[in-house]
């Protein structure tokens, strides 16, 4: 079962690399980081701040300007282009089981994903050599803030896997998913809008509170309620994109 999976992964990250789209991905993400370090230095510049250099990059608009498009953009070929191209029934006649297909297309989108915010660690440690300031990269929150992309990359991910499973358009793929990204983050906001701070309901809203939950992660504050989360409904998209690529094989 090993090797299939891998051949699958290596397949699928490769075709990231040979054409154009991955490396504008790359060099959108890494211009948008860079961007906001230049004006993060601006203004520490002019007034010096003892906050992490995570949670002020957090903490300004062009986290969720990467962050938000990136997965239905990474996700809306790895099942919508097989289908149009008609590669996807032939990949299904293969000895291979739809898990190892969903779960290689899904990590080899997740390996991408992560070498698109590398340029992020690049921009904190040369922050730090110039500054020589320690508070600059704290390693807790450095490494809260990946695990939060981590998590929230596998959760937008899979959720842009099920669309992209879902239709023969890219371009309708990405609608999809982007929908459902945007959805999830606006439902962010329930808790502050319901002005509630206990009770069961209070909980429900805190569960889908990506904003709140990525604001810890920069600060270096790790809940094991957002990573429950998290991991529960990548699961459940997974699930649910296996489902969809099952009922195909039977069509």
């Amino acid at each position: 079962m090993t090797r299939p999976y891998l051949t699958l992964t290596r397949r699928e990250l490769t075709s990231y690399f040979v054409s154009w789209t991955g490396y504008a991905i790359i060099a959108g993400a890494a211009f948008l980081m860079g961007l906001s370090f230049v004006v993060l230095l601006d203004k520490l510049r002019q007034q010096p701040s003892p906050t992490p250099v995570t949670e002020l990059f957090y903490a300004t608009p062009f986290f969720w300007l990467i962050l938000l498009p990136a997965a239905p953009v990474i996700t809306m070929r790895l099942f919508a282009l097989e289908k149009f191209s008609g590669t996807f029934e032939t990949l299904m006649t293969t000895p291979v089981s739809e898990v190892q297909v969903v779960l290689a297309k899904f990590t080899a989108a997740l390996v991408f994903y992560l070498v698109m915010w590398l340029p992020l660690l690049a921009c904190i440690f040369t922050l730090r050599y110039f500054s020589n300031d320690p508070v600059a990269l704290d390693p807790g929150a450095i490494a809260g803030t990946f695990l939060g992309l981590l998590l929230l990359g596998c959760l937008f991910l899979s959720l842009g896997c099920f669309a992209s499973a879902l239709t023969r358009s890219q371009i309708v793929a990405a609608m999809i998913s982007f929908a459902g990204v945007i959805g999830l983050f606006l439902a962010s906001f329930l808790l502050d809008r319901a002005e509630l701070n206990t009770g069961w309901l209070a909980q429900a809203f805190y569960c889908v509170a990506l904003v709140d939950h990525m604001q810890d992660f920069a600060h270096g504050v790790v809940d094991t309620r957002p990573v429950v989360f998290y991991l529960s409904f990548t699961a459940f998209f997974l699930f649910l994109t296996f489902r969809v690529v099952e009922s195909r094989r039977w069509k």
